[in-house]
């Protein structure tokens, strides 16, 4: 039986053999495993130090992180990290199924968080950081590693992208900026006024907000950032995807029309608004650049979760936000939750009347 293998595993790590060793069978079986059980997918976690993981890929634990060691394994093949969109070279593939993102201490903390709050399921779980070439990683589960070949998107959440404490310190320091302004013209070469053509740069500030109209950001309270499909068909270019109309046709693309997609991702949304709206992190928190991660493969398999937290900052104690109220300048909404609003009315829209 499966469970008489295991133990065998067990017994090659107790007789002495070796951890390494331990995990290499340990793997093998669980892909045994899988093939005879696929329905019921193998999930196993196992302690394990830190020096088999410095031994195999050269990694080694950062000296502050106080985090458990406990690290997921899987019966499937690692799949190799798939960025759609966002900096090059922020991402890595780590062992048994991690994923390595450059460290950034607030997002640090936002895992650290949420760790220990009901949204845990719907963000990828944290592990620590790790160390390469002497820059940090925080190191959390790769979520495409149960998924065979999957598409993946990425939708921006929030009625801005830009945090309240940004506009302050470009409003502190105002200087025109000739990149931004490039920027600008590339997208749309009448959006400048006449003096910032005369100057050839635009305002920080201008640049943030003028940015945020283009798309369905202030207009849905999310945009869609770019997505693959498990074909290698790759789609990053929504700057200009506004209304509704376009929405439905970008997902409905994404997803190739298939109902049963559309329904998984939709009870997934679902369930996460539920628990947002119970969660202490999201009422205390400004959760701005923000995203959520959606995947799906050939079988049906459907997963959404949510990504990207180097923006998202705690609130001041006497505050807490309802993420659906109007964003004015201090009081620190971000819509969040009105663009999964609207979000789940346009998927629920693409499905048939029943």
């Amino acid at each position: 039986s499966g469970v008489s293998w295991v133990g065998w595993c067990v017994c090659v790590w107790g007789r002495g053999w070796g951890e390494e060793l331990f995990l290499r069978l340990l793997v093998r079986v669980l892909i045994v495993l899988n093939l005879l059980y696929e329905v019921i997918p193998c999930y196993v976690y196992v302690i394990y130090k830190v020096t088999v993981v410095a031994q195999s890929s050269a990694w080694k634990k950062h000296k502050s992180c106080g985090t458990s060691s406990l690290l997921p394994m899987t019966p499937k093949k690692p799949q190799q990290w798939l960025q759609v969109v966002g900096h090059a070279g922020s991402f890595h593939v780590g062992d048994y199924g991690t994923l390595l993102k450059r460290f950034c201490e607030g997002e640090q903390q936002c895992y650290l968080g949420l760790m220990e709050d009901v949204l845990k399921p719907f963000v990828p779980a944290y592990h620590g950081v790790v160390q390469r070439d002497e820059q940090n990683y925080n190191m959390m589960d790769n979520l495409l590693t149960h998924f065979n070949r999957p598409a993946i998107m990425d939708c921006k959440m929030g009625s801005r992208t830009y945090l309240e404490g940004e506009l302050l310190v470009a409003r502190e320091r105002p200087q025109p900026r000739k990149d931004m302004y490039e920027k600008m013209v590339a997208v749309d070469p009448e959006a400048p006024t006449v003096q910032e053509r005369a100057q050839q740069a635009v305002l920080k500030t201008r640049y943030m907000q003028w940015r945020e109209t283009l798309s369905s950001t202030t207009s849905l309270g999310f945009r869609i950032e770019g997505f693959k499909k498990s074909n290698e068909e790759c789609h990053t270019n929504f700057k200009r995807t506004k209304s509704r109309e376009q929405v439905v046709e970008a997902l409905d693309n994404f997803v190739d029309a298939n109902k049963h997609i559309v329904w998984g991702y939709l009870r997934r949304l679902k369930k996460l608004r539920q628990i947002l709206e119970a969660s202490d992190f999201f009422r205390t928190h400004e959760v701005v650049g923000s995203s959520l991660l959606f995947l799906h493969d050939w079988t049906g398999r459907t997963g959404v979760w949510m990504i990207d937290f180097g923006k998202t900052e705690a609130l001041p104690a006497h505050l807490t936000l309802d993420h659906r109220t109007p964003w004015v300048d201090g009081n620190r909404e971000d819509g969040y939750l009105w663009g999964l609003d609207n979000l789940i009315d346009i998927l629920t829209n693409m499905l048939p009347l029943t």
